[in-house]
């Protein structure tokens, strides 16, 4: 049997059994073992030669058994804090009761933890993108933290593929309609995939879709959805105010965050090399879960292999990182 003894005790279980069996007296049995004569009579008259509890038995406090049923009630169908429900067993219960004292009469009646009490919302499970082909690219528009040589801050424009995620990205001057197309006919000269579809959110750079904070269908006279129609792509719009729509893209410009976060850059120039460094860090080297721990280079060459149908032009790793 396996027994917790005190760090500073003087007795064994074998011990505390031959004092409880022995008919010598208290006296005696103190100088043989070297305890004190109290000691020696609580064995003496014990049955058991474990430790006992050293919780009173009589607790003190201020509160009666009845009023800590009220108080644990009000805690359970109220949810209140402690310091609201001190205050309400103060005003109406015990004026004499200390928030120490209540905290300890919540925890032996195993309240203390509000949130434990708060009912459970179900949290929304995690949706997975809708599997598509590749082709179909996500753009948004990032803010860029403003360098010390620079007059005002930069964009950071951004697409990737629904399919292979693979990204790419340019930084501009400003957001404008102008940079929006630039920064398209760029991707449409990088990208390897046929590009078919674009999601963009409602931003004034990308669509003519809100006036005055009016909803209303997109004229298709804006300067980027005449480019998009000149490539043959569809270009597509989140709904007003619904950032997770374009949730791909998101998730990436976190990534673009953690990198800002993390670095310390010496100016623009710096901090232009160390995004585009990290795309394609990201695009040949890291692999991704949704990939099936895949680079999207490599997601994209087996959609090559598979669909050469969906590309303008093969997919080719960067020097030194082809497999």
């Amino acid at each position: 049997m396996m027994i917790a003894l005190h760090k500073n005790a003087r007795t064994t279980p074998a011990i505390r059994a031959e004092i409880a069996a022995s008919s010598d007296t208290a006296s005696v049995l103190a100088k043989r073992y070297g305890i004190t004569e109290q000691t020696a009579y609580k064995w003496k008259k014990r049955t058991s030669v474990a430790d006992r509890s050293h919780t009173a038995h009589h607790l003190q406090t201020q509160l009666t058994s009845a009023q800590e049923t009220v108080v644990v009630h009000l805690r359970r169908t109220l949810l209140l804090p402690l310091d609201d429900l001190l205050a309400v067993t103060k005003e109406f219960i015990c004026p004499s009761v200390s928030r120490s004292g209540l905290d300890r009469c919540l925890r032996r009646h195993g309240v203390g933890n509000l949130n434990a009490l708060k009912p459970k919302t179900p949290s929304e499970p995690h949706r997975v993108f809708k599997l598509y082909e590749p082709g179909y690219l996500h753009m948004d528009v990032k803010y860029l933290p403003q360098m010390q040589n620079e007059a005002r801050r930069r964009y950071l424009f951004v697409a990737i593929d629904r399919a292979t995620r693979w990204v790419f990205v340019a930084i501009k001057d400003n957001k404008t309609a102008a940079s929006a197309k630039a920064f398209l006919r760029a991707l449409q000269k990088a990208c390897p995939i046929k590009i078919q579809k674009l999601l963009t959110d409602n931003g004034k750079e990308f669509t003519d879709r809100l006036f005055a904070n009016r909803e209303r269908a997109p004229s298709g006279n804006h300067e980027f959805d005449q480019l998009c129609q000149q490539f043959g792509i569809e270009h597509r719009l989140t709904r007003p105010r619904t950032p997770k729509t374009n949730g791909m893209v998101e998730r990436f410009n976190g990534r673009i965050a953690d990198v800002l976060k993390t670095h310390r850059f010496s100016g623009s120039e710096d901090l232009e090399q160390t995004l585009l460094r990290y795309v394609a860090l990201y695009n040949h080297q890291l692999p991704q879960s949704a990939l099936k721990s895949k680079t999207p280079m490599q997601a994209m060459k087996e959609w090559h292999q598979s669909h050469p149908h969906l590309f303008n032009k093969r997919p080719y790793d960067r020097p030194g990182c082809d497999s």
